[in-house]
């Protein structure tokens, strides 16, 4: 019997971050875009794209999970939500 994985956290802080400016098919209308590797609250890093950021991210900016559109399918297809990471709401 397989036990279910632990949620993951959902706040950690930016380990790493750069800026996307030559977007890969299907995000391009996103660009530039920030992306980071963010160190989560056990220690584990999570790749994901920022958000909400005014200005450029920061190595050791705290974030907190939230859940974005990622991209649509197609000019009228389904809409593909996932995670992204923003500064903390005070």
């Amino acid at each position: 019997m397989t036990l279910p994985a632990p949620p993951l956290p959902l706040h950690g802080i930016v380990y790493s971050c750069t800026t996307v400016r030559e977007a890969p098919g299907g995000f391009e209308s996103q660009a530039p875009y920030q992306m980071a590797l963010v160190q989560l609250e056990d220690g584990s890093l999570i790749c994901a794209q920022l958000t909400d950021y005014d200005g450029e991210a920061q190595i050791g900016d705290p974030v907190e999970m939230v859940t974005r559109k990622l991209t649509t399918d197609g000019e009228q297809g389904m809409i593909v939500y996932g995670y992204k990471f923003r500064p903390p709401i005070k």
